[in-house]
């Protein structure tokens, strides 16, 4: 062999031991990596995650126990109720007024304001503007105040011709416009009392555009306040004309019967104090103007004068008998958008008014108590929280961590009597309580982002998005879409991300339970990641062509 050859191989011998070495160093130094990792993850498991997720179960499983004692506590009052026939009649003083007055002129009528505020709601204005015109009430002691805050021509075209048809009918009907919408529905009551003729009534009855009180419904309402001077509103409970249009309305209507036949008549009868609903009631001008009157300050502008009204040592009464139409969206972006203000709203006045409501001198310690623990705390911050972290994330994640083990009462029992107790307030839907239960937990995501956003007033805590109503023209668009219509919605406006990660993350949870776990929680994970990834693709509710305008 050549000294060159001898070199050559020595140089390539060397070079194969260095690369075999690096080789060898790199894998024992990837191995003491993950073996380092693992060690570090082991002790973190044991010091830090575990007894974190410990102390997380045990906070929700305090919390079930304290939300399940206050809709027991309520399930006995409305027992109660219902047993002794506690009608509001015989508590409040209640005498009928002789609706033949009516074509005698009734001067004896107080005088009473109707308020109709909109917002490019050209597929229901007719039919709300027919039904207020229609209450039964004299002529002359009645004004009907149309509050347009519309931005479409077209729309505020049609509520304008609608008035001039009433008016021409004999119908004391004014319609009122703003050049701005600051304040929103607020705003708009709040620019309708200040008109001059406001100030010859004694009492403001207010319906949303798709609400259509029946003829009678003054007549049920205003003795109440006629004859119980510390009276300040009188409100009436929704029904729903389309609750049978979709599997989504049905199971919307399941949870708003139970907020008015329950949540609403335990406030009434317990403390006269409830959350106003915003529409199908009537208040005493007198303490509407007192409290403050209409405050734009949150996007409950309703439930901030409940409030306020009570501090002022007013009562409020809810007539569960008295039933106004109404209609539940019927499309999943407008009941996000709807869930967002009605949990968001809540919350962000909770924190603007507990300071006063603790302050007050006109509430007694036991309302004090009923407004700040169960009206705010249990129902509007409580219930949301647990049905998100605790049933879609933390128990999941029980499957992960063996060590970490929920009792069967919190993880089955005590749900399950929960959700009977709210099925009790629409026994017709019993049926569908399974998809009712994935389907409240798929919105309680909804929810707790806004129940974040309005106790730290962050994002879109003034967020104000009218809810889409289709009114007559419903079936009719339903009809006339074609089959293969709902498909040409665009795919990134039907599409949440936030609903498919955690759908994601409940799947995974529910596989890994199959295949290392001990227990039958899979079922439960594996369901509620279908209910998150069908609410998530935005397969859910009606897709209505949006009308021309």
């Amino acid at each position: 062999m050549s000294p060159l050859a001898f070199f050559h191989r020595l140089a390539h011998d060397t070079l194969l031991l260095s690369m075999s070495q690096v080789r060898s160093f790199k894998a024992s130094t990837w191995e003491d990596t993950i073996t380092r990792i693992s060690l570090w993850w082991e002790q973190a498991r044991a010091v830090v995650v575990v007894p974190v997720f410990k102390f997380l179960v045990a906070l929700c499983l305090i919390m079930s126990v304290m939300l399940f004692v206050e809709m027991m506590y309520m399930g006995l009052v409305v027992a109660y109720i219902k047993l002794f026939k506690r009608k509001p009649e015989k508590v409040y003083k209640w005498v009928a007024m002789e609706e033949d007055d009516v074509e005698c002129g009734g001067e004896s009528f107080p005088m009473v304001l109707v308020q109709i505020p909109m917002y490019n709601e050209k597929e229901v204005c007719e039919q709300s503007i027919a039904a207020a015109c229609k209450i039964s009430w004299p002529s002359n002691r009645i004004i009907i105040q149309v509050l347009d805050d519309s931005t479409d021509p077209a729309s505020k075209e049609l509520v304008k011709k609608e008035c001039e048809r009433w008016s021409k009918e004999g119908v004391n009907i004014t319609f009122e416009i703003r050049d701005n919408r600051k304040g929103y529905k607020a705003g708009a009551l709040r620019e309708g009392m200040k008109h001059s003729y406001v100030k010859q009534c004694d009492y403001v009855a207010i319906f949303d555009a798709d609400f259509q009180p029946e003829p009678d419904f003054l007549f049920r309402t205003v003795p109440f306040l006629i004859h119980n001077p510390k009276l300040a509103l009188v409100q009436g409970r929704w029904e729903f004309v389309n609750a049978g249009q979709c599997m989504m309305t049905r199971l919307q209507e399941m949870s708003l019967s139970y907020h008015f036949m329950v949540e609403q008549q335990v406030g009434s009868s317990t403390f006269a104090f409830f959350g106003f609903n915003g529409t199908a009631g009537v208040w005493r001008i007198s303490a509407l103007n007192e409290s403050g009157g209409w405050n734009d300050q949150t996007t409950v502008e309703d439930m901030d004068l409940a409030v306020r009204a009570t501090l002022r040592g007013w009562k409020l009464l809810y007539l569960d008998d008295l039933k106004v139409k109404s209609e539940l969206p019927c499309s999943f972006n407008a009941l996000r958008s709807q869930q967002h203000r009605w949990t968001c709203g809540p919350a962000n006045l909770f924190r603007k008014m507990a300071g006063q409501i603790i302050r007050s001198e006109n509430v007694s310690l036991w309302k004090k108590l009923y407004m700040l623990y169960s009206f705010f705390f249990m129902r509007k911050l409580v219930a949301h929280v647990l049905s998100f972290c605790f049933y879609c994330v933390i128990l999941p994640a029980t499957v992960l961590f063996p060590e970490v083990t929920v009792p069967k009462w919190a993880a089955f029992y005590l749900p399950s009597l929960i959700t009977l107790l709210i099925a009790l307030g629409r026994l017709r839907s019993i049926h569908l309580l399974a998809f009712w239960v994935l389907f409240e937990n798929a919105m309680s995501l909804v929810r707790t982002k806004a129940l974040v956003m309005g106790l730290f007033e962050t994002g879109r805590v003034q967020e104000w998005v009218v809810t889409e109503k289709l009114g007559d023209g419903l079936k009719t668009k339903l009809i006339a879409q074609a089959p293969g219509e709902e498909h040409h919605v665009r795919f990134r406006d039907r599409v949440h991300l936030m609903e498919l990660l955690v759908g994601v993350y409940l799947l995974f949870c529910g596989c890994y339970d199959i295949i290392y776990g001990k227990r039958t929680l899979f079922l439960y994970l594996l369901f509620q990641s279908m209910g998150f990834f069908v609410v998530g693709f935005g397969y859910v509710g009606k897709y209505v062509a949006a009308s021309s305008s």
